[in-house]
């Protein structure tokens, strides 16, 4: 197996107004799925784009399959699939003939797979893509994506608009997908509870920051809620926080530093508790009552 990690992202800038996206760095090994996570406006679009070398960087570099983004054009992109939160497509057309004038740009493209898959997820290919519902559509891009046998699948909130039923399915099926262990996904979305099931690795962003890239078993063992009263919270111990929320009833902060706050609070009561992913993505640099700070601890 090739152990070169399938994409690179080294220290990639973009600023827009009224927008930086900072200095990000992670790798995704080969047969592995990476949640990347963060709430709106945290940088996941962009960042994605420039992967698919729809925008290019200010600085910093980004390698899929060890070859620059950029210089590496069409070989590049032959071997990535794309699913979007809103997939385009030639509106008046139907989709058997979208998958027509598509499949010739990909190399490996399987005409027979990309039928048995439109049959499976239901889909009617001689209607035109305008009279697809937003599930419909998002089926026909992992239909497309998965028919050219993709090494690298960039998912972009693709289970908006799935029923629960089929968003589990397209979850196992992602599962599936890795074991061969030469494909890779990347998986940018809001439902943490998706990321719970099947990433390994898991890349945080906050207002265009790297908050963490690690992998998904650090993350939940390496952080901790601890819940008690409001008297705990003074400057010092707030510094063992990563972000805070408080309430009439007492606070709640999340610490990765878990014996520094045991130990800083010895003698006062307090739980603690495992938090989820979605417990991450929710109290990381907030501080205070439903506050938030300009960057995480």
């Amino acid at each position: 197996m090739d152990t070169e990690p399938i994409l690179e992202v080294r220290g990639v800038s973009k600023a827009y107004e009224g927008f930086t996206l900072e200095d990000v760095w992670f790798s995704l090994p080969r047969g592995y799925i990476m949640g990347l996570i963060g709430p709106n406006g945290a940088g996941k679009t962009t960042l994605l784009k420039m992967i698919l070398n729809l925008t290019k960087p200010d600085a910093g570099e980004i390698r899929a399959f060890g070859m620059d983004v950029e210089t590496g054009g069409v070989a590049v992109r032959a071997r990535v699939g794309f699913v979007h939160e809103h997939p385009t497509f030639y509106e008046g057309l139907s989709a058997e003939r979208v998958a027509a004038i598509m499949g010739p740009f990909y190399p490996t493209w399987n005409e027979l797979e990309f039928r048995r898959l439109a049959g499976e997820f239901s889909l009617p290919l001689g209607r035109r893509l305008k009279t697809f519902s937003q599930g419909m559509r998002t089926r026909f891009a992992l239909a497309v994506a998965l028919a050219h046998q993709a090494e690298l699948l960039l998912l972009d909130e693709p289970s908006s608009g799935l029923d629960p039923a089929f968003r589990r399915d397209i979850l196992d099926r992602l599962s599936g997908i890795i074991l061969g262990g030469e494909t890779s996904v990347l998986f940018s979305s809001h439902l943490t509870s998706d990321l719970d099931r099947v990433a390994d690795y898991i890349t945080f962003l906050r207002d265009g920051r790297l908050q963490f890239t690690t992998t998904k078993d650090q993350v939940l063992e390496g952080h901790a809620l601890i819940k008690g009263e409001l008297s705990l919270l003074n400057e010092a111990t707030r510094r063992l926080f990563s972000g805070i929320v408080t309430g009439e009833f007492g606070f709640v902060g999340l610490t990765s530093d878990l014996e520094g706050a045991r130990a800083a609070l010895e003698g006062h009561a307090f739980v603690v508790d495992r938090p989820t992913l979605e417990d991450v993505v929710y109290y990381t640099g907030r501080d205070g009552e439903g506050g938030m700070k300009l960057h995480a601890d």
